[in-house]
């Protein structure tokens, strides 16, 4: 702890500062705070003059000069005000709401303040400069924790473990959903606030490479959405697109085919190479799982793999309408490239994979168990998509009517 340096005063000046206690009738601590006094070093004069004992103070100690005693007071005076200064730096954001009236919070944050700083100040110096009274401080201490403060602390606890659960992925909104699916009740401020606390961030992090080739002489299908995202049930139109991840080894190509209604990544492949091959596996692991009916739209970019000759028969064979975004324009396939933003964002951009290999069991991990079937989504009402697929058809039995919206 930083020490203000002791006071040495002369007789009269002791006698002087005991009159105006015991005849004058001022309290201590006005007075020392006057004469920039320790309350204590005060109250041991008054009882002393109190005693006849007030001369016996000092009394083996050499006499000060008037030099050396303003010397000694001035150096008081400067490491008090070094100390205010200090004090006023770590606990800015406290201070802030000293021009505001104040409530039992913004008490108790002075509290909590002096109380991380009383191991380097003085308690009466901090309570004086965050203006609040030592006696109040002290009961603050002794005082048992609120239940709001417990359940804080046992809120804090299933932050975090809801934080590592979701892969730190969920903001304030949708942490909500899964505390309260795990039978945990709290507000969006609330959990705005202790999550600010705790220091927990999501993944953020943005990179880019172009993947799509539309500089050929294949045909190009018309775009049969135009940017109406809206589908009504399952397998009604499949959104696909083609990334690239960094390895070790090199890029690997990531091609997938996405459910517009559910939000599901029905179908997806992964090579080294970006060929129509790979699209072609996609699109075979979707129709195998699916079983889609005759009519579906099948979107994509103009990229050569999704123009090529065999893979346009291919969506023929399958009876899917084939529909392609505009030249250039990624707004018109915006549900798949936002995928690979959310799989780069709280995946990729925070592994270094070795080989290629590693990259696809933990892409394949993602999409199966977290993606598909954890993550939930605002769109499908902060549910995951195998959940909302789940409750779209139990909602269709009931009601016996097709398209039907969950």
């Amino acid at each position: 702890m930083e020490k203000i340096p002791h006071g040495r005063y002369p007789k009269e000046f002791r006698e002087e500062a005991a009159r105006l206690v015991i005849e004058d009738g001022m309290s201590a601590g006005e007075v020392a705070t006057r004469l920039s006094l320790p309350k204590s070093t005060l109250e041991n004069w008054v009882r002393a003059a109190k005693a006849g004992k007030l001369g016996d103070i000092g009394k083996n100690r050499q006499p000060l000069t008037e030099v050396e005693a303003e010397l000694a007071r001035v150096k008081r005076e400067l490491a008090i005000t070094k100390m205010e200064r200090d004090i006023f730096k770590k606990s800015r954001c406290v201070l802030r709401s000293l021009a505001s009236s104040l409530t039992c919070q913004r008490v108790a944050a002075r509290y909590a303040a002096i109380d991380s700083m009383r191991p380097d100040y003085p308690v009466p110096l901090l309570c004086r400069v965050l203006r609040v009274s030592a006696s109040g401080y002290h009961a603050w201490r002794k005082r048992p924790p609120s239940r709001r403060t417990l359940e804080d602390a046992r809120l804090e606890v299933e932050i975090r473990a809801a934080h590592r659960r979701t892969r730190e992925t969920y903001g304030a909104e949708r942490l909500q959903k899964d505390l309260s699916a795990h039978g945990v009740k709290a507000g969006v401020c609330r959990i705005k606030r202790l999550h600010r606390k705790l220091g927990l961030r999501c993944r953020q992090m943005r990179r880019f490479k172009a993947t799509t080739n539309s500089r050929h002489s294949l045909p190009v299908a018309e775009n049969l959405l135009d940017q109406r995202f809206e589908a009504k049930a399952p397998d009604q139109i499949w959104l696909s697109n083609i990334t690239c991840i960094q390895t070790g080894e090199g890029w690997l190509y990531l091609a997938g085919h996405k459910d517009l209604c559910t939000r599901e990544i029905v179908g997806y492949a992964m090579a080294a190479r970006m060929t129509k091959n790979l699209v072609s596996q996609s699109l075979f692991r979707a129709v195998a799982v699916k079983r889609p009916k005759a009519g579906l739209i099948h979107h994509s970019d103009r990229g050569s793999q999704y123009c090529a000759y065999e893979y346009r028969r291919l969506l023929d064979q399958f009876k899917m309408r084939t529909s392609m975004s505009g030249k250039g324009n990624c707004y018109d396939n915006a549900p798949m490239e936002s995928f690979w933003g959310t799989l780069k964002t709280e995946l990729v951009f925070h592994r270094h994979f070795e080989t290629r290999q590693e990259a696809v069991q933990e892409i394949t991990e993602y999409i199966e168990l977290f993606y598909n079937r954890q993550r939930r989504q605002e769109k499908l009402g902060y549910l995951s998509p195998a959940a909302f697929e789940r409750g779209f058809y139990e909602q269709k039995k009931i009601t016996g009517q097709f398209g039907v919206h969950y």
